[in-house]
């Protein structure tokens, strides 16, 4: 795993133009240390070979009017509608190179998980991992499983998020922390997210059609019923908390009647200092006192989490990492609380907060409105290497023809027009009906990297052919000149 992630993070500097010494940021992020942690990266293992070179500052830059005689006579009569606001700028010197609208508060539909990913690498840092901890209840026999918002966990070694802390695992380490005494309640504690469940401007088919959840603290698979189905739209828990609590209770071989709903109990200010040391799932003399941690287990590291929220635009992931924003901020981590941390968050990276007024961290509300510029604004400052951590924004970007949300777009065979941007253009989409968006990096025939944008607001219900739009206005940026 950790070498998996290594290699994704030389990928995503390399197309960042970031040098990077190993083990250095990398191990680092990974949790590791320089020996002691077991699976760190070894300073011996050799680079992995290289995927995409770096792109350098020496590469031709695309001039403005290049650029606006490339994209015209695309936006002229377009199917994406009368209101098509676009930001295209040098990813290497923040230059514009076109701009339409570029400042224009739109709704950015899932493009809105750029921002997301941003914020919550910066709050939280690209190693952070999410824990789930058990602990024991008020009477004996009692454990209480605690909700910290990690919507990867999983049930077993079937879930469907690769490297996810798991329930069975958690259940061994509680059996073990209760000694002889029989488990004989599980307490489901969800109070870290205090509700709504569902944002007010959200679709209504949203929580039930396969795309969305409601949003809880705790919850498995990301709500999702069949974690071995592993298509898009799959059917999600109405309760995932609740569902989350039968599966633990099944583990620790309880029936369903023995979960309830309620809050875990203060640590006891005067528990002994061997209960209240001892490490997750270690054996005491006696029955734990009320509050001590039976057990713990986590999420894989933030910069997994957020190549999984871009990658496949996974709305829950992106729900959930909004909120770790809000924890950071001493906010309520809600809706409310989270759009307002994401946002307070682009002003403390020095980027435009008056661009940012979000309603959720996915996309899916209506009443979300981000400008153009603020998304290559975003990837610019990611591209940039002065804030390292949010290099971890690159792997999760689909690549064209290739992966995630592009695998079934800018056909590579054949002679359809978007063929040449095909495994070049890295860029994350949005659609909701009306809504369709895309936003990501390109580099063009020269080698110059550029970050863009394209958001259209009024596009006619059914137009099948807006997709195709966006992807000809990415790939014309991928290749020319434009000089």
């Amino acid at each position: 795993m950790v070498g998996t992630l290594a290699t994704l993070l030389v990928l995503a500097l390399a197309v960042a133009g970031v040098a990077v010494l190993r083990p250095g940021p990398v191990d680092g992020w990974l949790g590791g240390d320089d020996s002691a942690t077991p699976g760190a990266v070894d300073p011996s293992e050799p680079a992995p070979p290289p995927v995409l070179a770096a792109v350098g500052s020496t590469a031709p830059v695309p001039t403005p009017e290049g650029v606006r005689a490339a994209l015209t006579p695309l936006l002229t009569g377009s199917t994406l509608g009368d209101e098509v606001n676009i930001s295209v700028v040098d990813a290497v010197t923040g230059q514009a190179l076109y701009e339409k609208g570029q400042d224009t508060p739109t709704v950015p539909a899932s493009t809105t998980k750029l921002v997301t990913a941003a914020a919550v690498l910066a709050a939280r840092g690209p190693a952070y991992r999410i824990g789930t901890r058990a602990v024991a209840g008020a009477n004996p026999g009692e454990v209480v499983l605690i909700g910290a918002g990690d919507p990867t966990l999983a049930v077993n070694a079937t879930g469907w998020y690769p490297g996810a802390g798991r329930l069975d695992r958690l259940a061994a380490q509680v059996k073990k922390a209760l000694g002889g005494t029989a488990p004989t309640k599980v307490v489901v504690d969800g109070t870290l997210f205090p509700g709504p469940v569902v944002e007010p401007d959200w679709d209504s088919d949203i929580p039930t059609g396969g795309f969305g959840a409601v949003i809880t603290a705790l919850m498995t698979d990301g709500a999702r019923k069949d974690p071995e189905d592993k298509g898009r739209g799959q059917e999600r828990y109405a309760k995932p908390d609740e569902a989350a609590g039968r599966a633990f209770a099944k583990l620790l071989g309880l029936p369903n009647s023995a979960v309830v709903s309620g809050k875990a109990p203060a640590a006891a200010a005067t528990a002994p200092a061997a209960a209240a040391s001892a490490s997750p799932g270690a054996q005491s003399a006696g029955p734990p006192v009320a509050g001590a941690e039976l057990g713990r287990v986590e999420s894989p590291p933030m910069i997994r989490l957020v190549e999984f929220m871009l990658r496949e635009s996974d709305n829950v992931v992106a729900e959930a990492l909004a909120r770790q924003v809000a924890l950071t901020r001493d906010k309520p981590a809600s809706f409310v609380g989270a759009a307002e941390a994401v946002d307070e968050m682009v002003g403390e990276l020095g980027l435009p907060v008056a661009e940012s007024a979000l309603a959720d961290g996915s996309g899916l509300s209506r009443a979300n409105r981000v400008t153009p510029s603020l998304l290559t604004d975003v990837l610019t400052l990611s591209a940039k290497g002065s804030r390292p951590e949010l290099a971890g924004l690159f792997p999760g970007l689909p690549v064209a023809a290739w992966s995630g949300t592009l695998s079934d777009r800018f056909d590579r065979s054949g002679e359809k027009p978007t063929r040449a941007g095909a495994g070049v253009v890295r860029a994350k989409t949005g659609t909701l009906s009306g809504v369709h968006a895309i936003s990501g990096v390109v580099t063009t025939a020269d080698g110059r990297l550029l970050a863009f944008a394209v958001l259209a607001n009024r596009v006619p219900v059914g137009q099948d052919e807006a997709q195709p739009e966006l992807d000809r206005i990415a790939t014309t940026l991928a290749g020319c000149g434009c000089r």
